[in-house]
């Protein structure tokens, strides 16, 4: 799995909050949340450790991957995994761009992408670093 990752000393609801500021810093909004823990107690009678998948966008890259290929939707939105399987400590990762869409077509939005996704991680670390 291609992936964008980092770990922060924070339980999964604050290490959210942090994560949807960070996007929303670098252009992206959070379209969808899944609470997996809470949907696999619901159907499944299954406990695990808190997990929830955020739907990540960039409207305008989106608009403009779609305006090229309207194939790109199959992997919109970008997912964001928070998993707290370490009590008080939060594995964030972010799905790579590159490794969804691949190909010469899209290769300018996705590296964009990319790296605006690069920077959420790294904004993460150092607002955590003194947590």
């Amino acid at each position: 799995m291609n992936e964008l990752t980092t770990s922060v000393a924070l339980p999964l609801a604050e290490a959210a909050q942090r994560v949807r500021d960070a996007l929303a810093e670098h252009g992206f909004g959070v379209l969808t949340e899944i609470d997996v823990a809470r949907v696999f107690h619901d159907k499944l009678d299954v406990e695990r450790t808190p997990l929830t998948i955020l739907g990540a966008c960039n409207p305008v890259m989106a608009h403009s991957a779609l305006e090229r290929d309207a194939a790109a939707a199959l992997n919109l939105p970008c997912n964001v995994v928070l998993d707290e399987s370490t009590p008080g400590v939060t594995r964030v990762s972010i799905a790579d761009p590159t490794a969804m869409l691949p190909g010469r077509e899209l290769a300018d939005l996705t590296e964009g992408a990319r790296a605006k996704l690069r920077d959420v991680i790294r904004s993460l670390e150092a607002a955590t670093a003194g947590s």
